[in-house]
């Protein structure tokens, strides 16, 4: 089950998650590199998300939701904030636990409280964010960062990201001679950063045939045609803070 929040009962609803994910993890700053799935690790500098730095993401949900999949396979705990469409299956789907997943659909004005009250306690948070920041309260919510050892992942811009990640060269695999069904996509992720000015590529299928990103390979992205019925309807329970 997911975790939604409503603005309306963030204070509350945010202390109470708070008590429950403190018992189950506890959090250091000097947190070790907190891994990603194995086709992204070419990405990053360090093999991994750093802790305490903020990552920007170029405009793919694909790409943020796949960064956060190992943590939370591993056992650590996630957030969303401001995706408002974002639905449970399509976090499942790309290796998320929904248990130890929360959402805060519209967080409202007070979104960048919101995020540091999550950085206190959840290890990678990815947000949207309605409006950029003042450098004040980005400033506060790095030092946050750094003090808890967390990840933040950031849909657009970002003043001091630790790099930037960008999607392009997008080929979707599966559809035959007018027939079958989508069953992956290849891309080419890059990634540009303060520490390694030259772009490091992955070339990946994301989604996968699970959903899930993997390595790209001839032999992975050679989809046979196939002509086969829907997967039965299959409702996942997500737990949204509001």
């Amino acid at each position: 089950m997911a975790v939604p929040l409503r603005a309306s009962s963030t204070p509350a609803s945010l202390q109470g998650l708070r008590e429950q994910i403190e018992r189950a993890e506890r959090r250091r700053a000097d947190t070790a590199i907190i891994p990603v799935s194995a086709p992204l690790v070419p990405l990053f500098f360090d093999g991994g998300l750093k802790p305490g730095a903020t990552y920007a993401i170029d405009s793919s949900v694909s790409v943020m939701l796949s960064l956060m999949a190992e943590t939370s396979t591993a056992g650590s705990w996630c957030a969303a904030v401001g995706f408002d469409s974002l639905a449970a299956e399509a976090v499942e789907g790309f290796g998320i636990t929904l248990e130890r997943f929360v959402m805060v659909p519209n967080p409202g004005t007070r979104w960048l409280a919101v995020v540091a009250a999550l950085a206190e306690v959840i290890p990678v948070i990815a947000i949207r964010p309605p409006s950029r920041p003042r450098d004040a309260d980005i400033s506060r919510l790095s030092a946050r960062l750094r003090e808890r050892g967390g990840v933040l992942l950031v849909l657009g811009e970002w003043p001091g990201a630790e790099a930037t990640l960008s999607l392009s060269e997008t080929s979707w695999r599966g559809i035959g001679q007018g027939y079958g069904a989508l069953q992956s996509r290849a891309v080419t992720i890059s990634a540009r950063g303060r520490r390694f000015p030259a772009a490091r590529r992955a070339r990946v299928l994301l989604p996968g045939p699970s959903g899930a990103v993997v390595a790209f390979t001839p032999a992975a992205s050679s989809v046979t045609p196939i002509d086969s019925p829907a997967p039965a309807d299959r409702r996942a329970h997500l737990t949204v803070v509001a």
